[in-house]
């Protein structure tokens, strides 16, 4: 079909642009790879497992959901208000994950990609695109896996070379494996019901998974990818064991908030498993990212208490991300400054996170709808998080330094008036933000339809 603005790349981002545009009453061509049965091979990643649109490849959480106290429970929120496809596709696939917002993944992709294929003006096109199109509106939305052709083409047009970090997979565990005459159900503090499985560790058993940690024989990188840094929300555990022997004991093994039903104390040190499906048969291991072989990730996780058993549906893994410096190449509408036909949405902006990608990916659609309509979107507050996350990717962060990063109410203006306490001004950011949505909400309304 004809189109009026052309999205590459099938991922969250993509999917939730598509959606956006397609509301909007604008024809969309949606480019994604996976799936074209290309002759040359390059029509997957080293991530992805099938050829559906919004695929999730690592955890399958969205994170908090609590829109009152968390910054990503207030994304979460804003998404909703501005009709996201994203979040209504979880949210009718959400397994329990205490305050969380889990998925059972692949019936959240299926029903990404269904509702989408079912758009009348959307058309999904198996392809992969070398090139940066060279008019036409885009929305180049290809997330951290982009094809080589392609991120030589930004590369061109950018005049400055891709940064880069690593990301890693936690390993899936089948539930029948588990032995739960060891471990527990419960959630920390016993927020949001009994959730999580809980695999208890003494001192001992905790000192001995740290060395056996250590020790793994590890992914050997390629010269080129050496000195990429890893993102520290996403960090693999064998190097987090690496930075002290505690380390673990403060980050995904803490034992605090759980308390053991055999003995009614913490454990020294804990680890989570979090429902993955919606049948509860999967089960992911919590925090636990790795570039150990998979040889070594059998050996050392089934030292786990009550994981002795475990059968892995699947192993962890890892993969190299890439990522624009958006503050310095993207303009406030995240427009490429050196070909404003030009926009980038998705982790490939150097945002991090699943429902940040697909944040990014709704606020590019409803800049380009505007745009094709012959109007000007007024700028979205930055004390909303989505325009927090927005104005940290277009010009608040330091372009030098430039990281990816994850919503959090640091990225939002100060609070005016006395300093209060933590709990509470959680709450005056929350509630801040949803005034100011609420304003933008009305000013777009009030906008002349062109």
């Amino acid at each position: 079909m004809t189109h009026d603005i052309h999205i590459i790349g099938g991922g969250l981002a993509g999917s939730e642009a598509a959606w956006q545009l397609a509301e909007a009453g604008l024809r969309v061509r949606l480019s994604e790879m996976r799936g074209a049965n290309l002759p040359d091979g390059g029509d997957t990643t080293p991530a992805h497992d099938s050829d559906r649109l919004a695929e999730m490849v690592c955890s399958n959480s969205f994170r908090s959901d609590d829109a009152e106290n968390n910054a990503v429970g207030l994304l979460h929120q804003e998404m909703r208000t501005l009709g996201s496809l994203v979040l209504s596709a979880a949210d009718q696939h959400r397994v329990p994950a205490g305050s969380a917002l889990a998925v059972d993944r692949e019936a959240f992709a299926a029903e990404v990609t269904s509702r989408i294929a079912a758009h009348p003006n959307i058309a999904v096109v198996r392809e992969r695109v070398d090139a940066l199109p060279a008019s036409g509106l885009t929305i180049v939305a290809t997330g951290p896996l982009t094809a080589p052709g392609l991120a030589e083409s930004i590369a061109a047009a950018t005049g400055s070379d891709a940064l880069a970090f690593f990301d890693a997979i936690a390993p899936i565990i089948h539930r029948d494996s588990v032995d739960m005459d060891i471990c527990w159900m419960a959630a920390r503090w016993d927020k949001g019901g009994k959730d999580y499985i809980n695999c208890p560790m003494t001192k001992e058993q905790y000192d001995a998974f740290v060395a056996a940690l250590n020790d793994g024989e590890k992914t050997e990188f390629k010269e080129w990818e050496k000195d990429t840094p890893y993102f520290e929300g996403c960090m693999p555990i064998e190097v987090m064991a690496e930075r002290g022997v505690e380390t673990l004991r403060y980050g995904p093994m803490k034992g605090v908030g759980l308390d053991d039903p055999k003995t009614g104390r913490w454990p020294y040190a804990c680890v989570q498993l979090r429902q993955d499906n919606a049948l509860g048969t999967l089960w992911n291991m919590v925090g636990f990212q790795t570039k150990l072989k998979h040889g070594d990730q059998v050996r050392i996780f089934r030292t786990i208490p009550g994981l002795e058993d475990a059968e892995f549906a699947r192993l962890g893994g890892i993969h190299r991300n890439s990522f624009i410096r958006s503050p310095e190449l993207l303009d406030g509408e995240l427009r490429l400054k050196a070909l404003p036909h030009i926009r980038f949405a998705g982790q490939i902006t150097g945002c991090e996170g699943y429902v940040e990608s697909a944040g990014i990916g709704l606020l590019a659609a409803r800049f380009a709808a505007a745009q094709a309509k012959g109007r000007t979107l007024p700028s979205l507050p930055p004390e909303t998080a989505l325009g927090a996350l927005l104005a940290h990717i277009t010009g608040g962060a330091q372009a030098e330094t430039y990281q990816p990063m994850n919503i959090n109410f640091g990225l939002m203006p100060p609070l005016d008036g006395p300093k209060s306490k933590k709990a509470d001004r959680k709450k005056l950011y929350t509630g801040r933000a949803r005034e100011a949505l609420a304003d933008w909400i009305e000013a777009v309304a009030l906008e002349p339809a062109i």
